[in-house]
């Protein structure tokens, strides 16, 4: 593994993807793992294999999926409408709920059948416990929290040996100070974790076909050495990644006191809470609406930033928005660097206009 920075390269001519067999076991795909659980896909899940398929229109091969779990099969409609071209659906009424164990040996077994050259996982709880060990297993390398991928060449600064087709996994670094390129061209498949969110989600086209392949795995007694008791299931009161709008409040808010703005904008215009890491570390809010390389990423379609200097680490989680308002009393706010529109004020003068503006088009 190296470690370099770089600028993604041009991406080749798209070569027409391969179709698939009707066993399935082409070599050289771009495999997703879909993390599945009460009857749904993780949406990270679907943004991978949508990214999955622009990488796989680049490399010229198909995008397999694989999900373990209970009635999987189910899921391979959806999963072809977004791009993939194969389901590895390891069906087993054990896996009902997650257990790392008989996971990662599913996902292994897979992964060595089929040989693929890019495995992609999302940045969750369970991908994060799960990718580790499948990577330990295959004895190849691991990229995590990657908020960007692309296809490119490179070049090993000590040998001068040259390599074609390359992932650049690319991430936040050093506490976020940094965005690191990260390639690991000398062993396969070439692994990463990717952050829900990051990744833009195809539109699906419910007309694309694709194969199914039940896969069998050995299981012994000794994958299944933990017995549930009881599921206590709590409820997201947040969810940031799939709001359209999200007013954001920072450490310049100032106090809980003046959250009330924040709160009182956002339920006005449809939107979420959202904060920065600075306003949950001084105990402004609860740290499930911090947005950040610490927090959620999300790409909304507005994303209103209030009393938020503009940290990197913050930038990071939000800049992929589609339009973004900054309100900031610091005119020199880095904020104000990736902002569509730019308030320099007070936010207890601005919010209070605007929502009294917005209501009196109501």
């Amino acid at each position: 593994m190296s470690n370099k920075k770089a600028t993604p390269a041009k991406k080749p001519a798209k070569a027409k993807p391969k179709a698939a067999t009707k066993k399935a076991l082409s070599k050289n795909d771009v495999l997703v793992y879909v993390e599945t659980e009460y009857g749904e896909i993780a949406p990270v899940s679907l943004e991978l294999v949508s990214k999955g398929r622009e990488l796989a229109d680049t490399l010229g091969v198909n995008v397999t999926t694989v999900a373990v779990g209970k009635g999987v099969s189910k899921f391979a409609p959806q999963l072809f409408s977004y791009g993939a071209d194969v389901l590895y659906a390891v069906d087993d009424k054990r896996l009902a709920f997650y257990e790392t164990l008989p996971f990662a040996k599913s996902l292994c077994k897979v992964i060595k059948d089929t040989a693929p050259q890019v495995v992609l996982f999302g940045a969750s709880p369970l991908g994060r416990d799960l990718a580790p060990r499948v990577a330990s297993e295959l004895k190849v390398g691991l990229t995590a929290d990657c908020t960007e991928l692309a296809i490119g060449p490179h070049e090993d600064p000590k040998t001068k040996k040259q390599y074609e087709n390359i992932v650049y996994w690319i991430r936040p670094a050093f506490g976020g100070n940094i965005v690191a390129t990260i390639v690991c061209p000398d062993h396969r498949p070439q692994m990463g974790t990717v952050r829900e969110g990051v990744m833009k989600l195809a539109t699906p086209d419910k007309k694309r076909k694709g194969t199914v392949v039940k896969v069998s795995v050995p299981f012994t007694g000794k994958d299944f050495v933990n017995k549930v008791i009881k599921r206590i299931v709590g409820k997201k009161k947040v969810n940031l990644a799939g709001a359209n709008i999200i007013v954001s409040g920072g450490a310049g808010v100032g106090s809980k006191e003046n959250f009330k703005y924040i709160h009182e904008l956002a339920e006005c215009i449809g939107g979420v809470v959202g904060s920065s890491r600075a306003a949950v570390d001084s105990g402004l809010i609860d740290h499930e609406h911090q947005v950040g390389q610490t927090g959620t990423t999300v790409r909304p379609k507005l994303y209103i930033a209030c009393g938020i200097s503009g940290a990197i680490q913050h930038r990071t989680g939000m800049e992929n928005s589609a339009k973004i308002i900054a309100i900031n009393t610091d005119p020199e706010a880095p904020i104000f660097k990736i902002a569509h529109y730019g308030i320099v004020g007070d936010l207890k003068e601005v919010l209070p206009m605007m929502i009294k503006a917005y209501k009196s088009k109501g």
